[in-house]
Formats: structure tokens, sequence, C-alpha cells
């Protein structure tokens, strides 16, 4: 259960340590939950502790057996962070006196190792710190723990793949992505309800909503006077409620409850709001919008394949997707990264009122973005990394000058032709 992309087999064979790939060339089995698997867990992770001390940063029962009720290969997955995955001498040799196997090193993804255990069915998962499985394991967890509807649906959808013949069981594994990433989504957009008034009264006066974000879009809609507007990932409506001022008649819509909830409340006269997972199918008719917004929510999805699918569905001909994402550049260089060059999940935290709020969110290269804007059949008319309107320099002089010095957010116009 990771954010990898698919692999080529010839990936798979070319990350695997000590000669060939097992091949599997079979169905998979999946047997029901065993309580003992927590135990075979605690087992490893006492050993694995003591083999290797203070190297140990994080280790963590993970994947499906770590879900009481749910379905599983009988492989337990172990989490394991060490100071830097890269520098093998300082943890490899331990592990290796101590029966575990390396069978899977691939560098240029998360830094990720994988080892088999001396006397047990396990994967352990070794990553660096920082790295953006950590989050994606646990939040995927604890949503299956505490939904038994997403457990059953995992569940089943585990049943069907599993029940099909497969030559790795790696492409069994990514199979699943796509019920995963809609698990994950909702498990995301759950986060947000619990701080959506916090957000709502940061959004509505911080500088780079209020005096960067905001008017970069509007600015980019153009005349939307009479307009059907699409805000998507609305959040607390501040965006919808600026576009319905300037004449358009406003739909705004976002994954979280809460943040409809609060947008109705304070915009709910001038603009409509409505639970959306735009992930999925958009309730709307072929044709009916003539402007998209999409503020800042792109970036929370790991393939755009689908929703911009769905955009060009909606829009009419001629119509306008106006989007901001987080800068590649900044997002490379903010979360000090080695490879520009990959799609990475990524970990950070709103702190709004004093509380950690962790959002996950994924970056990718600028030709990435621009690619998949093109392949869904828009035409990009311009690309903007905007200044923030005078306004913010009194607001607060110290973020007006970071925006007027560092890429902070990136601007798209893309027309969808006639």
């Amino acid at each position: 259960m990771t954010s990898q992309d698919a692999l080529s087999e010839a990936e798979i064979e070319s990350n695997w340590v000590g000669g060939d790939a097992p091949q599997l060339n079979s169905t998979v089995t999946l047997v029901d939950y065993d309580p003992e698997w927590p135990k075979l867990f605690e087992r490893e992770a006492e050993r694995i502790r003591g083999v290797l001390g203070e190297q140990v940063l994080v280790l963590e029962h993970v994947g499906s057996t770590s879900v009481p009720g749910l379905c599983a290969k009988p492989c337990v997955d172990i989490l394991l962070e060490v100071p830097d995955s890269d520098a093998e001498g300082a943890y490899l040799p331990a592990l290796e006196a101590a029966g575990y196997r390396l069978v899977i090193r691939e560098p240029d993804w998360e830094k990720h190792r994988c080892f088999k255990g001396p006397d047990t069915n396990i994967n352990l998962h070794v990553y660096s710190p920082g790295n953006g499985q950590t989050p994606r394991y646990r939040l995927f967890r604890d949503r299956l723990r505490s939904h038994l509807e997403e457990l059953e649906l995992y569940a089943a959808k585990k049943r069907e793949l599993g029940a099909r013949e497969w030559k790795y069981i790696q492409q069994y594994a990514e199979a699943k992505t796509a019920v995963v990433e809609e698990i994950l989504g909702r498990a995301r957009a759950e986060q947000y309800d619990g701080y959506s008034q916090a957000y709502a009264e940061h959004a509505a006066k911080s500088v780079t909503n209020a005096c960067y974000d905001r008017p970069a879009i509007v600015d980019l809609a153009g005349d939307v006077s009479g307009r059907r507007v699409l805000d998507v990932g609305c959040a607390a409506g501040h965006l919808s409620a600026l576009l319905a001022e300037r004449g358009a008649d406003v739909l705004g819509v976002d994954a979280s409850a809460g943040m409809v909830s609060v947008a109705r409340r304070e915009f709910g006269e001038v603009a409509r709001f409505d639970v959306v997972d735009i992930s999925g199918p958009l309730p709307l008719p072929d044709a009916s919008i003539d402007v998209i917004t999409a503020s800042l929510v792109l970036h929370y999805l790991p393939d755009w394949t689908a929703t911009l699918a769905e955009f060009r569905r909606v829009l009419r001909p001629g119509g306008v997707l106006v989007f901001s994402v987080h800068h590649p550049g900044e997002d490379w260089r903010w979360f000090d990264k080695d490879d520009y060059f990959q799609l990475e999940l990524l970990e950070d935290d709103f702190g709004l009122d004093g509380k950690p709020h962790p959002v996950r969110f994924y970056r990718r290269p600028l030709s990435w973005t621009f690619q998949a804007v093109r392949d869904a059949g828009f035409a990009v008319d311009r690309l903007v990394e905007p200044m923030p309107v005078p306004a913010a320099a009194e607001t607060d002089p110290k973020w007006a000058a970071n925006l007027r010095t560092k890429p902070r957010f990136l601007y798209f116009r893309a027309v969808s032709p006639s």
C-alpha cells in the first residue's frame, strides 16, 4: 500500500536484490484475520529494537495484518524509520547478522528498503524520517480500524483482485491503488472537519489566502458576471463568495462536510454549497458550467486523470478552468527532497489553533502538471507566478516580502476547446 507509480516488470526485477524477483503466476492467498498477527509483530519489534537500538526512530505494525477483522496475506508488514535508510552500513550488517535478508532496494523512491524475516513471514519496510509513506500507512490503517464500512469495502476489493492471476505480487498491490486512494480521500477530508472553523477564520485574513491566492484566481477567472461557476475545493467558502459578489452563479463543493457546513453558514445567502468528492464523478450535467475554479486542491490527488476528465465533461465548449497548486520548485526545496522529478506524498502541519493539524499532499514536477492538463484535452492559456496585492504589505510585511521573492503557488488558466 504505497503511493508509488506502477512499476514495469523490468523495474520490479531491477529493484530485487540477489537474483530474479520471485514470480507468483497465480492467484493471491488471502486468509481471515488472525489474532496472532499483532503478537508476531511485537516479537519482531522487540528483536529489531534489540538489534538496532537507537537507530530505531519509528517502528509500527502496518498493512492489513494490523487491522482487526481484515482478511490479508499471512505476512506481517512492519514500518521502520532509521536516521538515513540510504546509509545501509549503519543498520544492514546488524539486521543481516540477526537473520534478516534485504530483498528490495529502491533508493530513488523514498529511500525504501525491504527485508524478509529470519523465521517469520514479514515485510520490514525501511525508510528515512520525512518520507511520505509513514503518514500514509498510519492514516489508512487508522481509517480501516475506525470505519467498518471502509474495512468491508477494502476487503471486498482485495478478494476480487486476489482471485485473479498475477505474475508478481507487486502487481496485485498496485491494482489496489484506486480503492486505497478512495478511502484515503475520505480520511483526509474528515481530518479537516475537526478544524473547519479555525481554518475559516485563518483563511479570511491570511495574507497568503486573502492577498495572494484569491486575487490571483479571480484575476484569471476574468469576467464571471452571469456565468455558472463551479468552485472546487471551496473549503470555508471565501472564494465562492468573492466570485458571487462579481455576479457569478456559484456552486461550491468540498469533500469535507465540516468545511461545507461553515461555508453554508457564512455564505449560504450568496452561493450554494455541497459535499462532493472530486476524485469521483461530479453530480452535474454535461456542459453545464462556464468556469471552474480549483484553489489549492489538486495537489491532494495522486492522479488527476479522472478529475480533469470530469472537469472537461461539465465545462461548456470554450469554458475555463482556473486552478492553483503548490509551486513544484518550492515544495522540492522546502521539503529538502533529493529527486525533483518524483511524485511524492508530503506531510505538513497547519497548526492553526495551537494544535497539530497534519495535512498531506503530493508534489510533482511542473512538466507532469502541464502534461496532465494537456492530456485531458485542455489548452493552457496562461501560466502565472503572481505577486501579492499591495494590501499584503500592510497586513503582514514579512509574509508579503516572502511572497514577492520566493515561489509559493503556481496558477493555470486552461480552456476547454470547442
